[in-house]
């Protein structure tokens, strides 16, 4: 079958790849792709945004599936769009797509649906958060309630800095609509990992486990990004935490979704925080998270192109899934600055070489100029390997970076440190 895959990023490339190797799939369309992406799909330059554009390709393609990557396009509606137009698509329709476009709406749902999380409240006036977080004290989270990239999420260690970060927000636009209100919640202490589901109405199967690094710095210091890296497994994650995130958390939210009319298909996304109280849930997304989406289709096994049309024909039901019992691990190389400013254009050499030392390079901001690629956004690479333990992979995608010529690339050098360290016995 032909499959059509929207998005342009990292986990974009990683489906793209596994799609291709699938034996199901005849052929990979990428609206709008990437260089990296070129290598196992047919791009088109159809912005991932242009919900009018892709209808018309979808129309033009005639695929047997549809493949939605990102959030903007699915919060957009172009679920919805393609399905009334008799298109299976993989990815959750506009309503059912607000869990992850709006945090108070996610929020809320988790209240009534009775899903562990922390303690909440919502605000449109900086002043009435202030004295919120003045009540509270710190630590304390702020979140911009719409989407903003992974970067609207502020974990203030001190009353002064949440309370810029509410103002900066409310009063001062620093992300645009999506802060024009936010979620102010108690800060949760302990291991964060990502529970992602497959969902198809009523059915909920769950992904093998990963855990992201999302702070910019080694030690999980510095500001929030998207993901500067990611492995799977998750040790964390046992079988019994891995039944109480399903039964807690996924099914309850699938569930209240359904009770208000929503029906769900697509990638459900916990991130969780594994506290001493047990897991409770920071945040969903409803789509494949970017950089975990590398090391899981790594390690999947089963014909992806086959399931994600059960999943969009609603026959997951019966559905199993194979994995490859070794870890995987990506670090994921950005540009200089990010999640602030950054320069584009910047020549990246010896892609080759990196891969050729054992690993795969899914490209998520790069763009190609004259032949050669240069850097087009905040994150650029993700270098991802299997091997048989999480150092091993480690130590691999590291040494395989060695032979990258980016003077204005930045990568963290402690992926995987706590697996590492349980690996090690400490």
């Amino acid at each position: 079958m032909k499959v059509l895959v929207v998005g342009g990023g990292g986990r974009e490339h990683a489906l793209c790849w596994k799609l291709k190797r699938s034996s199901s799939v005849s052929e990979v369309v990428c609206a709008p792709g990437n260089p990296g992406i070129a290598r196992d799909a047919r791009c088109v330059p159809v912005g991932a945004e242009d919900i009018d554009g892709l209808m018309k390709l979808a129309e033009s393609e005639q695929p047997r599936l549809v493949v939605v990557g990102p959030e903007v396009p699915l919060v957009a509606g172009l679920a919805d769009r393609l399905r009334a137009a008799g298109f299976a698509v993989y990815g959750p329709d506009q309503a059912a797509a607000e869990l992850e476009g709006s945090k108070s709406f996610s929020k809320q749902l988790m209240a009534d649906a009775g899903v562990p999380t922390a303690r909440f409240e919502v605000h449109t006036s900086p002043e009435l958060a202030e004295a919120t977080i003045r009540e509270w004290g710190a630590p304390i989270v702020v979140k911009a309630s719409g989407l903003a990239a992974g970067k609207g999420v502020i974990v203030a260690h001190d009353v002064e800095e949440a309370v810029e970060a509410v103002h900066d927000m409310l009063a001062g636009n620093s992300f645009g609509s999506a802060g024009s209100q936010v979620v102010i919640e108690e800060c949760l202490i302990g291991e964060e990992a990502s529970c992602l589901f497959l969902v198809s109405g009523d059915t909920i199967l769950p992904l093998d486990s990963s855990q992201d690094h999302k702070a910019l710095l080694d030690g999980d210091a510095g500001p929030n990004t998207g993901g500067m890296g990611a492995y799977s497994p998750a040790p964390c994650v046992t079988p019994d935490v891995a039944s109480l995130v399903l039964e807690q958390i996924a099914r309850p939210t699938i569930n209240e979704l359904a009770a208000r009319g929503i029906e769900f298909i697509g990638t459900l996304y916990a991130g969780v925080m594994l506290t001493a109280d047990g897991p409770k849930t920071l945040e969903f997304n409803v789509r494949f998270g970017d950089p975990e989406c590398q090391p899981l289709m790594s390690r999947l096994q089963s014909d992806l192109g086959e399931v994600l049309l059960a999943a969009a024909e609603k026959r997951l039901d019966g559905v199993q899934l194979e994995w490859d019992p070794r870890p995987a691990l990506c670090v994921v190389v950005v540009s200089d600055g990010y999640p602030g400013s950054f320069e584009k254009g910047q020549p990246i050499a010896g892609l080759d070489e990196v891969e050729q030392a054992g690993t795969t390079v899914f490209h998520a901001g790069t763009a190609e100029k004259d032949g050669v690629i240069v850097n087009a956004g905040g994150r650029v690479l993700g270098v991802t390997t299997l091997a048989d333990t999480v150092g091993e992979a480690r130590k691999t995608v590291y040494a395989a970076l060695q032979h990258m010529n980016w003077p204005g690339g930045f990568y963290r050098k402690d992926i995987g440190y706590r697996a590492v360290a349980r690996e090690n016995g400490v």
